[in-house]
């Protein structure tokens, strides 16, 4: 069974695991958050609506409607995810006790909703406009795309100009000027999807010995909430769009996987073993969950 194992890294924050209500106090839930500030202070009138909302609660001065689900289980637990606010409860708790819990949590439950509608209004102000021109980061620096439909390229329809000095680099893709959005984006992926595999490819290759492990297999990942994983047996998915950031992301994230072929688990020895190679480790984690990614 050891060979089934998996371990893997979020691609947002992950979702809050299921608890019971803690006692009316300043922590959150998930421990180092700063103190809630006032409600009535803090936050204008607002909506957050579950697309599946059974019950609705007003939490000072917003609505929240959220779904509301029963199971075998011994405790309330709260979820904030893409789509609202989830709420799962055992078959024998009364729904007055139900509310009551969400109006415990309310300071905790309205600063997760607002932090993932900003961080919504950010994917979609990064959601990129295939065409002529548009551009996207690639290694953490802004590429520009130009259709050059009478240029024969050798790597499969595409070539990087990368130029001098402070240039914005020049993807150029062998499609007509009149090509859909949904061509260029093809294209543009199918290019960044062989960089990706060259890169991680490479990462890989120089940290597994400096980690005393092997790697077997590389899979490029398109999963919505995991940038990557490992297995046991020394496969490592990764997500191809992690060529957006900057190589010191890149490399926490291959460091991250690759530490779990030593320790599979989240262990202080894990962090550990991610430090001796990637010292700034903490760092770079918080840019990969602070740093928008462009939207396709």
């Amino acid at each position: 069974m050891r060979g089934l194992l998996q371990f893997t890294l979020d691609l947002f924050d992950a979702p809050v695991p299921p608890q019971a209500p803690a006692p009316a106090g300043p922590s959150a839930p998930d421990g180092a958050a700063p103190p809630a500030i006032p409600l009535a202070d803090a936050m204008s009138p607002a909506s957050f609506v579950h697309p599946r909302a059974t019950r609705e609660l007003t939490l000072g001065n917003a609505r929240v409607a959220f779904e509301f689900t029963r199971g075998k289980r011994r405790t309330i637990g709260f979820i904030v995810g893409a789509e609202g606010l989830t709420v799962r409860a055992p078959r024998w708790v009364p729904l007055r006790d139900v509310d009551a819990a969400v109006k415990e949590k309310a300071d905790w439950i309205l600063r997760k909703l607002a932090e993932t509608r900003q961080r919504h209004a950010k994917l979609e102000a990064a959601r990129i406009d295939w065409r002529d021109g548009v551009s996207f980061p690639f290694l953490g620096e802004p590429v520009l795309v130009r259709l050059d439909p009478h240029h024969g390229f050798e790597t499969a329809g595409a070539m990087l100009d990368v130029g001098t000095g402070a240039e914005t680099r020049v993807l150029r893709l062998a499609l007509a000027n009149n090509a859909s959005a949904t061509q260029i984006r093809d294209a543009a992926q199918a290019w960044l999807m062989r960089q990706a595999r060259r890169i991680f490819t490479e990462r890989l290759d120089h940290f597994a010995p400096r980690l005393g492990v092997a790697w077997h297999k590389l899979t490029l990942s398109n999963a919505s909430t995991r940038w990557g994983s490992a297995s046991a047996d020394g496969a490592i998915r990764l997500h191809w769009r992690l060529v957006h950031f900057r190589m010191p992301v890149i490399d926490y994230v291959v460091a991250h996987e690759l530490a779990h072929l030593r320790v599979m688990d989240h262990s202080p020895r894990f962090w550990e073993t991610v430090e001796t190679v990637v010292p700034d480790y903490g760092d770079l984690r918080q840019q990969l969950k602070d740093q928008p990614v462009p939207k396709w």
